[in-house]
């Protein structure tokens, strides 16, 4: 195997668009601006991390900058890297070109140092350019501080922002700026790029070792470069299947279909021990219920779609064993084993012990196997009224059952449950609450002013209707928030609520949306006259707040449930 004297992401670290993989809208954009000298002032590129987002900006540099090998050449989609500029660019020692993490350059003061150089031409190129990364990072002053400069920047100063986290950027910043989101890669685009990468490094390879590295990957080519730069040294260049999955503590496919099928058969016994053999061989908790949850995910779509079961790119396994279960399992069964793993996971992730959590996850589902569907308890209600359905027992559990007869729960703790019988609307009176803003509001009513508060800043709605909430928590959400709101609820409308969260999507939090608003109304009072000629007036005083009046009543009431706002004489 050829030696290399930089780890693999940074020796094919993209130098040229021609480099950059998966991101054609950007470089067909870029190209045509270029090409047509239609540039824009600013560009904002967003993107998972490890797509290509500072590599991107580096590139627009180059063609923006490059004189040729002959130091005759002008703007140009396709940079020589051969020219002056091109190498200083390469090399992070361009004097024009100036990279900047916001990340530890927070403040205004740092803006501030942006925003004088910029009034000066750029000493050797053709623009100066400022790439900074991470740009989200910067404080709500900094962001201010710029807002003036991206309005009307000078005419050779070109702005090239990244972030991961496109939310947290002011709606004022990115109105000002030419935005690009660089799509997450899909797995046969990261396999051929590190298949290409593999021949020129000399390393032997299967193809499904690769395909395990480009799948844990999810979607980054510098993750997946970095894991394939630790699978050729820890493996010496001989990457197996076995080998690669090991390292990855991934499952065997086989087995994990043989565990999940003996789960949803209410196998407890058979699914544990497989489970122990897997975690004895080195697979990691978390990645086999994500495994699982992948799985759950397949068999769904071959049951919606079955000729998804002949694509020969899958794996024979996934593709036979695949096509039985699909048939044999229930659609109910599949959602419910969806919500279940999709808990459970957040469970794992959050755990002291995850084997232990895992396991708890596996006789959920195990316990879940022989259960009724929501419809058949329903059917069976308007049959027998409120007795017990009739119900087959899991083998593994029916000695529990038989020694502790079932009793139907109605405590309103069990609401936040993420699974079980679904909310049911029958003959229940609209209770109002129709959105995240509607349960706020009826929480500030009755007084639970802090489950108000963290309901604004920690819950991000996925869907709020009658009965039902679906959402995710943010990292700092408390403990049991989702049961804090499903008991409030149950106790003021009079029905019975569930709360479930999940653990990607949703939109902003309600302090989210209030932020960009608040930011909006700043940056627009600031350009008025009057507000500009007191400013100029008194230097180092600024507009805190803008709070919108529309009579003296509102004036003392707009930010009752507020927490974080107490100080209102600076308004």
């Amino acid at each position: 195997m050829a030696g290399t004297s930089h780890v693999l992401a940074r020796k094919y670290r993209p130098q040229v668009f021609s480099d950059l993989i998966g991101q054609e809208a950007l470089v067909r954009t870029i190209t045509n601006a270029i090409a047509t000298n239609r540039l824009a002032h600013a560009y904002m590129l967003t993107g998972i991390r490890g797509v290509g987002k500072t590599s991107s900006a580096r590139i627009i540099a180059k063609g923006l900058n490059c004189i040729g090998p002959d130091g005759k050449g002008g703007m140009t989609p396709n940079p020589c890297g051969k020219c002056q500029h091109c190498l200083d660019i390469a090399n992070d020692s361009h004097i024009d070109v100036i990279e900047i993490d916001a990340a530890s350059n927070t403040g205004v003061d740092n803006v501030r140092e942006i925003i004088e150089g910029a009034k000066y031409n750029p000493v050797s190129a053709r623009f100066k350019i400022y790439i900074i990364d991470e740009v989200h990072m910067l404080s709500k002053q900094a962001f201010n501080a710029l807002l003036k400069t991206l309005e009307e920047p000078p005419e050779r100063i070109k702005f090239v922002f990244a972030t991961t986290e496109i939310r947290k950027v002011p709606i004022t910043i990115l109105s000002r700026c030419q935005r690009f989101d660089l799509r997450r890669l899909d797995e046969q685009t990261l396999l051929n790029h590190l298949a290409m990468i593999a021949g020129k490094e000399n390393v032997s390879f299967e193809p499904d070792a690769l395909k395990l590295i480009a799948r844990a990957g999810d979607g980054s080519v510098r993750d997946s470069l970095s894991l394939m730069d630790q699978a050729m040294t820890q493996l010496d260049g001989n990457l197996t299947t076995d080998s690669v999955r090991k390292m990855l503590g991934l499952a065997d496919r086989t087995v994990l279909f043989d565990l999940y099928e003996a789960a949803l058969k209410g196998n407890i016994a058979d699914a544990l021990k497989m489970l122990d053999m897997q975690y004895d061989c080195g697979a990691d908790p978390f990645e086999l219920a994500q495994d699982l949850l992948d799985l759950t995910h397949w068999l769904t779509r071959i049951k919606i779609m079955p000729e998804l079961a002949n694509d020969v790119t899958v794996p024979e396994t996934e593709r036979v064993r695949g096509k039985d279960m699909a048939a044999a399992l229930s659609m109910a069964s599949l959602t419910s084993a969806w919500q279940m793993l999709l808990k459970g996971v957040s469970e794992i992730r959050n755990a002291d012990s995850p084997l232990k959590a895992l396991e708890m996850v596996i006789i959920r589902l195990a316990f879940m196997a022989d259960l009724p569907t929501p419809a058949e308890i329903m059917e069976d209600i308007k049959k027998n009224g409120l007795a017990l359905p009739k119900v087959s027992i899991p083998t593994a559990i029916a000695t529990v059952a038989q020694a502790q007869p079932p009793v139907l729960k109605t405590e309103s703790s069990t609401a936040h449950s993420s699974s079980g019988i679904q909310p049911s609307n029958v003959s229940q009176p609209d209770t109002g609450i129709h959105s995240l803003a509607d349960i706020v509001a009826l929480a500030r009513e009755k007084g639970e002013r802090m489950l108000a508060f963290q309901i604004e800043t920690s819950v991000r709605p996925v869907e709020v209707k009658q009965g039902l909430v679906r959402c995710v928590l943010t990292s700092d959400a408390t403990r049991d928030l989702c049961g804090q709101i499903s008991r409030f609820l149950n106790k003021e409308t009079g029905i019975s609520w569930i709360v479930q969260t999940q653990v990607s999507g949703g939109g902003q939090t309600l302090q989210e949306i209030k932020e960009a608003k608040q930011n909006a109304l700043l940056a627009d009072l600031k350009q008025t006259p009057l507000v500009a000629g007191v400013l100029n007036a008194f230097p180092g005083a600024k507009v805190e707040k803008v709070r919108p009046l529309k009579n003296k009543e509102d004036f003392s009431d707009d930010d009752e449930g507020d927490l974080s706002d107490t100080d209102e004489s600076d308004d």
